[in-house]
């Protein structure tokens, strides 16, 4: 087993530091985008506790579940940004001319993703907070099981999009971008799985967020957290990074050989 060196992890942490420093573009949606899904929620669910007699407290359970959708979102593209930037620059290929493993690169990713995720989950806590009272003291464990959990599906989605990427070309990234938005509906975000078709239902307990989102709901409603049912969700995430780990390093493996990782340019899209 080739062991992971930290000197070269941090390189590639130290590489997306300096492009975050020398560039206020690439900084400002860190925050700006979470920000404004804290803003347009917290109005909505405080519009809605107004005018709303079904004794549910809206902004606990709508916007809770938009900072954790928000989370994962934000953890898979931490992933996928980072690896982007060397496509765009056109750098991938020198990335892996170097003694780096494939490891040691995908650790990289996912320390760069731990790092702006945490900046977005700041923010948005901060804002709902501050804003709209948001206050989630009463379930922290619950909470930080819940983060825990989406944090370790987003990045192996993250890993899977890299690895389509990597495969079918630069172009391919705009298959990447809607992956929250498809997930979205089977997750149940704001809505109990029971009422899907079944169909829907198959698949939506078959992805650790509906385990996490259920689990939420039931303990906002006034019951006890099903910590059965949250390792179920833990256990399924470690299982698709699992398999998000292999599926790029066969990709890249198929680049390798077959030169397509030589040929990588924005008009290989095949």
């Amino acid at each position: 087993m080739i062991p992971v060196r930290p000197r070269r992890v941090a390189a590639i942490v130290l590489r997306y530091a300096y492009l975050l420093r020398g560039s206020v573009a690439r900084v400002v949606p860190l925050f700006a985008w979470v920000a404004i899904d804290v803003v347009l929620w917290g109005f909505l669910t405080r519009y809605l506790d107004a005018v709303s007699r079904s004794g549910i407290d809206f902004v606990t359970v709508l916007l809770g579940a938009v900072l954790l959708w928000d989370f994962f979102a934000r953890s898979m593209q931490g992933v996928t940004m980072t690896f982007l930037e060397d496509v765009w620059t056109r750098s991938l290929l020198n990335v892996f001319a170097t003694p780096i493993t494939l490891a040691e690169y995908v650790t990289g990713l996912v320390l760069c993703s731990v790092g702006t995720s945490a900046i977005g989950l700041a923010v948005m806590v901060a804002l709902a907070t501050a804003a709209f009272g948001l206050s989630v003291a009463a379930h922290v464990g619950l909470a930080a099981a819940a983060l825990g959990v989406l944090f370790l599906f987003g990045i192996a989605v993250g890993v899977v999009g890299c690895a389509i990427v990597l495969r079918l070309g630069p172009a391919a990234e705009w298959f990447i971008w809607p992956i929250p938005a498809v997930l979205s509906p089977f997750a149940a975000v704001f809505y109990p799985v029971s009422i899907l078709p079944g169909w829907m239902r198959a698949i939506s307990w078959a992805l650790p967020p509906a385990h996490v989102f259920e689990t939420a709901r039931a303990v906002l409603a006034g019951g006890r957290p099903d910590w059965a049912r949250i390792g179920l969700a833990a256990a399924l995430s470690l299982g698709y990074l699992v398999l998000a780990g292999l599926v790029f390093a066969g990709v890249h493996r198929h680049a390798v050989r077959s030169g397509l990782l030589a040929r990588y340019s924005a008009e290989s899209v095949t």
